[in-house]
């Protein structure tokens, strides 16, 4: 199984973060990884985005042309990468910042209210870490059982007493893609 994924918003978003993390995880998991980072002329406000490839096999190439997968954290992100996932691919949209609607209809769309979760698990400032659950709940990119350690690695040690916290906020980015994707299930069998 190979996952390729593309990461994106602006600088301080912390896309590049969960990048990181998912690398270290992948790693940790005894698997193959790549991580592409790629930043705006500025840091913090500018624009970033990271290429992630985790597989089972060999990875050809750290660049990903057309991802299977995408986040997309602000409008800026959405207009320049939805027409770059492959057809049948899914785009997680954060629906705090991003109001367009995605354009495509062969994308599995996945709306996540990323600063509202990240509210309600008691840590406002990590939507980062709600979208890097509701990732792990769409497509199982890594373990569960990793994510702590990936996280510390990534955090460079720092925020050690926000690790729990952390972690509080990726399991509602999980439950709210579960509970979505069950809804939706229940729907198409209402229907059918």
């Amino acid at each position: 199984m190979i996952h390729e994924l593309l990461l994106a918003g602006f600088g301080g978003q912390g896309m590049l973060t969960v990048g990181i993390a998912l690398a270290y995880a992948g790693m940790m998991e005894g698997r193959q990884v790549a991580y592409v980072p790629s930043y705006g002329a500025e840091m913090r406000g500018g624009t970033a985005n990271c290429m992630v490839t985790i597989a089972d096999r060999e990875i050809s190439s750290p660049v990903v042309a057309s991802p299977a997968l995408a986040v997309v954290m602000n409008r800026p992100s959405l207009d320049k990468f939805e027409s770059r996932i492959k057809p049948g691919g899914a785009l997680l949209v954060n629906t705090s910042l991003v109001e367009r609607t995605v354009f495509r209809s062969d994308l599995r769309v996945y709306q996540i209210p990323t600063l509202e979760l990240a509210t309600e698990g008691g840590m406002a400032r990590a939507a980062n870490m709600a979208m890097l659950g509701a990732l792990i709940g769409v497509c199982g990119v890594v373990d569960l059982g990793t994510v702590p350690a990936a996280l510390e690695k990534a955090f460079k040690g720092k925020y050690r007493d926000k690790l729990a916290a952390n972690m509080a906020v990726v399991r509602k980015g999980i439950e709210y893609v579960c509970n979505v994707q069950k809804e939706s299930a229940a729907k198409r069998r209402a229907t059918a």
